[in-house]
């Protein structure tokens, strides 16, 4: 694990990579500042294209300008976490794709960017509320006032999302946007449900990075342990499972990765049955069907959560029987619909 992947140098903005004794390395953020621009300029060129530039242009600025005003801050350095990277690479590889999907299908790619504001701020604000709904004994102490409340509820640096959550909240932006818009919906959920497996996928290995989302005790050859003073380690420490006194946990099961494939494994599946769907909505359908399957599972591996209301069964077990029944019934409610789609072959794009 790597909570921290480095952290980037404001007061040096032009220094190279330079190890930190009893810390992570550092990195001027002029150097990233160019980096920034480059893949900006080769977007930018790419997505004109396809007469996209318009709508990207604000997002790479806004990127831009945030980075070069580093070195006027009052702080030295600023950390870049694993957990937050990965997330955002998730993010930026399934709008990509939808975009991608969208221009097979006739689709305008813009309306792609702009439910991606909409999934990204309620969906993050959902799995936020998961999480301090699920973790608020542990997050929030005893005695604290307002302000430090406020704060704690708002700091993401940990991590501090509940996967299920976010995609419960996903879901809700992506209805308003809809609703607004006065969309159809479930075309443009067929066209969007990989993207969500992709982001799963990314998404699990900045769980890894960050130690949380754990598996239970393994005696198989590709069980992990985590150094002490990491969060899988402080929790097992905390629950009684662990010396306190060990320099790292005991083999866990690498869950975070078995989840990951399996987020990769369903963005496949979803993405090549999209071409065989029979009725709009069927692709969407078949993800909240696949999903919780694969995530009830999962969780008998995990040792992160507990069960919930008198069973065995967590409390995302329990949201994915849900989520699994949804899938179910709109499954049988798209064969109810008077016209099937006419089918769409993949066009070719340029």
């Amino acid at each position: 694990m790597r909570q921290v992947l480095f952290e980037l140098w404001l007061k040096h903005p032009w220094a190279g990579w330079t190890p930190q004794p009893d810390a992570v390395e550092r990195l001027g953020v002029g150097w990233v500042v160019l980096a920034v621009a480059a893949i900006y300029i080769l977007i930018q060129r790419q997505l004109a294209q396809h007469k996209l530039s318009h709508q990207i242009f604000p997002w790479g600025m806004t990127l831009i300008g945030c980075t070069l005003i580093g070195p006027l801050l009052p702080f030295e350095s600023f950390p870049i976490f694993g957990y937050g990277v990965m997330v955002l690479i998730g993010f930026l590889c399934g709008i990509a794709f939808a975009q991608y999907r969208a221009r097979q299908v006739g689709m305008n790619p813009e309306l792609i960017l702009d439910l991606a504001f909409w999934i990204l701020v309620v969906g993050i604000s959902g799995g936020r509320v998961a999480y301090l709904a699920q973790y608020r004994h542990e997050v929030f102490g005893a005695g604290q006032s307002l302000s430090q409340v406020l704060f704690t509820a708002i700091n993401l640096t940990q991590g501090g999302l509940v996967l299920i959550g976010a995609m419960l909240g996903g879901a809700v932006g992506f209805t308003g946007f809809c609703l607004i818009r006065k969309i159809p919906a479930r075309p443009l959920l067929d066209v969007i449900t990989p993207s969500i497996f992709i982001g799963v996928g990314f998404g699990r290995i900045g769980c890894l990075l960050n130690g949380c989302c754990f598996g239970d005790r393994c005696d198989l050859p590709w069980g992990i342990e985590f150094p002490q003073g990491s969060t899988t380690f402080n929790i097992l420490a905390m629950r009684g499972f662990l010396d306190p006194a060990a320099g790292h946990t005991m083999p866990l099961h690498p869950t975070q990765i078995y989840s990951s494939l399996n987020g990769f494994i369903l963005a496949l599946t979803t993405a090549l049955f999209f071409w065989h769907r029979k009725h709009a909505g069927d692709v969407f359908a078949l993800g909240c069907v696949l999903y919780p399957i694969t995530r009830i599972l999962l969780e008998f591996l995990r040792a992160d959560e507990m069960g919930q209301f008198g069973t065995s069964f967590t409390i995302s077990q329990w949201y994915s029987v849900g989520i699994l029944l949804f899938g179910v019934g709109l499954l049988a409610w798209n064969r109810w619909q008077p016209q099937p789609i006419v089918q769409q072959q993949a066009t070719p794009t340029t």
